[in-house]
């Protein structure tokens, strides 16, 4: 560690700590098998609690009945089909119904047998074998409204505010003291914040492992590319400091990282290899822990097992469209053939509070294991937190958002924190020359991806829900078919559509995708651009609002179409696989035969906060029913290796292929959501509805 920095230490920390300051942190060689996949194991601890109470008594999802679910496809192809593509996709329909379906019905029903959902690891292995980077793929943002109080809204006061709230929020789920979320009274699942911290996803030459350390109690700051650490919980959870230690631990970290120039720092900011593919970077994570001798395995566990990581950027930005661009993906500013963006001032394997020199911030998360619906509630609780503690300091009963709060740390006898270091620490990581042409390839290539993307955004104060609930709308839907006229508007034409709906009414439920295009909604957006009256165009889209309303509410059921079918071709290629291997075994030959995985690259998820597994559209990937066809050399395959006729009709590629994806997630703590789109000519559209904006 720089001497500058233990230097600035001991003048800044407050004599009470500088005994447990002093203890040197213990940290793990590496996960268990369970850390390792911790998405494998329920993980939640029966006990008294309340967060949890309710799990064992949430229903199942449900498994739709096959022919149900078949109609509702064909209903949601019909409206983006010719009249050929529908008769096409019907014989398909047919056909699959005659012959493979029923099995793999059956096989799905057995396949479900005992798991907690029959979606689940599909889910999960969906997205921890997408091969494209994480930034602006997978990783959704929000961008936080401003501190109300004008004071905090410096970069360090507002970090270490939002640290102390974010510790409080952790505190409360570990000790499932936070109350679960509800939906009209009914329970919802709880089970994704027990993989909210202590997680990161971890590429491997066979797709990327979630692991976690449910016991981690530091946390990683980024400043300027540069890695430090220190604990902020002890064995209890509690805090161990209080928010002023921490802006002092703050301080001194961005007068460090200062001392180097940018960049120089640039040269060495690792975090830049966590936008890379995932095949390459686990390529270069192998060569980052080669070395016996190197302390790069450590650095990486630290980081890896945080609880989360904070990014103090050095930048202002100025417009909406600027931060929104720097809480998705970074800035992107090359000075001297160096880039010096805060792209590079990130960690996209695991959540992530960005905080900007002005006060500005956000999160920006790794979606795996968690929806927005799940971090929508961490942020509005910080946020919340930050109002109740300032509300506090000027009147004692004032209220508090947690049921119970730790001890003040500056009052507890310092060795009741246990084995602790609060004292910022620098990784030093062993730079290869191999790791420094890496990080140049990385840099490129993030900066082209950024490039190809642009970030707008509307700040719309005409009207908000108020207005759209008493003219007889679903502000939903409202929203949707504004979409909807909007696209058509632009290109005279109608594109498949997705729309999350929230299915945690289940057990471990995440969502069922919504297709917001239908018959009505075409009608609609055609009315609305011709010479029709004013009457006849609202008549219009209270039809298209009253379709898209029950349509939601049958997703919300779990009743939907896309992730029962989804399912069904995991099965199917399951047993593909299967009948590989045994054919391997029997002839010497591979057991992948020329196929892809059941859930390959090419099965990627839709990239943000609620998103779909089987979307095959991202940029470099072709479609599902190209990338996945067996090979038509064999004339002896099995009737099971046949691609079914379901999902080699074109109807299951345009299904796949979302052009508008959009998500409704929000409420008064944010400022803007989003994330990219989902495919090269498509949009990503992140949208909040307040009471009147």
């Amino acid at each position: 560690m720089p001497g500058s920095l233990n230097e600035s230490i001991a003048k800044s920390q407050p004599p009470l700590a500088d005994a447990e300051r002093s203890a040197p942190k213990k940290e793990q060689n590496g996960f268990t098998s369970e850390q390792k996949e911790p998405l494998a194991h329920d993980g939640v601890k029966q006990s008294p609690g309340i967060t949890f109470a309710a799990q064992d008594k949430l229903p199942r999802l449900p498994i739709p009945e096959l022919d149900s679910t078949l109609e509702k496809y064909m209903d949601v192809l019909k409206p983006m089909q010719s009249s050929r593509e529908q008769r096409d996709t019907a014989t398909a329909v047919q056909e699959f119904l005659r012959a493979e379906g029923p099995e793999l019905q059956a096989r799905l029903k057995k396949y479900a047998t005992g798991k907690t959902s029959f979606i689940e690891q599909f889910w999960y292995d969906s997205f921890l074998n997408f091969d494209n980077p994480v930034v602006l793929n997978l990783n959704p943002f929000f961008l936080l409204e401003d501190d109300p109080t004008p004071a905090r809204n410096n970069q360090v006061t507002r970090a270490a505010s939002l640290v102390v709230s974010a510790l409080c929020f952790v505190r409360a789920v570990r000790k499932e003291e936070l109350p679960p979320d509800t939906l009209r009274g009914k329970p919802l699942c709880m089970f994704q914040y027990s993989r909210l911290f202590g997680t990161a996803r971890v590429p491997t030459d066979n797709g990327c492992q979630i692991a976690q350390d449910s016991g981690s109690k530091h946390i990683v700051v980024l400043c300027k590319g540069q890695f430090y650490w220190f604990d902020v919980l002890d064995d209890n959870f509690d805090l161990i400091m209080t928010e002023k230690d921490l802006a002092i631990n703050l301080q001194v970290i961005v007068d460090d990282a200062q001392e180097t120039p940018i960049q120089e720092a640039a040269r060495g900011a690792l975090g830049v290899l966590s936008t890379e593919n995932r095949k390459i970077w686990a390529g270069l994570r192998d060569v980052l822990t080669r070395e016996e001798d190197s302390n790069n395995a450590e650095c990486l566990n630290i980081v890896d097992s945080s609880l989360f990581i904070l990014c103090l950027d050095y930048t202002e930005p100025k417009s909406g469209a600027e931060l929104c661009g720097n809480m998705l993906c970074g800035t992107s500013e090359v000075v001297k053939g160096v880039q010096i963006g805060t792209c590079t001032n990130r960690w996209y394997d695991k959540m992530q509070i960005i905080v900007c020199k002005n006060g500005s911030a956000g999160i920006n998360f790794e979606h795996t294991g968690v929806d927005g619906h799940t971090v929508l509630r961490f942020a509005s609780d910080v946020y919340t937190d930050t109002i109740l503690r300032f509300a506090k300091s000027i009147n004692g009963l004032a209220p508090s958002l947690w049921a119970s709060t730790s001890p003040d740390p500056s009052k507890r006898d310092p060795e009741s924190f246990g084995n602790v270091s609060t004292t910022p620490h620098k990784l030093e990581w062993d730079m290869l020359p191999e790791l420094s042409t890496a990080l140049r390839f990385a840099e490129t290539r993030l900066a082209d991806l950024i490039q190809q993307n642009e970030f707008e955004i509307l700040e719309f104060a005409g009207y908000g829900k108020n207005f759209m609930t008493s003219m007889g709308f679903s502000p939903d839907a409202f929203v949707q078919m504004a979409f909807q006229a909007a696209y058509y508007g632009l290109y005279g034409r109608v594109e498949n559509t997705y729309e999350p709906a929230m299915t945690k009414v289940f057990l471990h439920g995440r969502t069922e995708a919504i297709r917001a295009v239908s018959p009505e909604s075409i009608d609609f957006v055609q009315t609305f651009w011709a010479e029709k009256s004013a009457q006849e165009k609202i008549d219009a889209l209270k039809k298209a609002c009253v379709k898209h309303t029950n349509h939601t509410k049958e997703c919300a059921k779990a009743l939907g179409q896309d992730r029962h079918l989804y399912a069904l071709y995991c099965v199917w290629q399951r047993a593909v696989d299967e009948e590989g291997a045994e054919a391997a075994s029997s002839t010497g030959m591979s057991s992948t035969d020329g196929y892809a995985s059941p859930v390959d690259g090419s099965a990627s998820p839709n990239r943000h906060a609620s998103s779909p597994p089987p979307n095959a559209n991202t940029r470099e990937h072709t479609t599902v029913t190209k990338s996945q066809s067996p090979p038509a050399t064999n004339s002896k395959q099995q009737p099971t290796q046949q691609m079914p006729s379901l999902f080699s009709d074109p109807g299951w590629d345009k299904i796949n292929t979302t052009i508008l994806s959009t998500s409704n997630c929000g409420n008064p703590s944010l400022r803007q959501f989003g994330f990219g789109p989902t495919s090269g000519d498509g949009f990503g559209i992140g949208y909040i509805i307040k009471e009147d904006s």
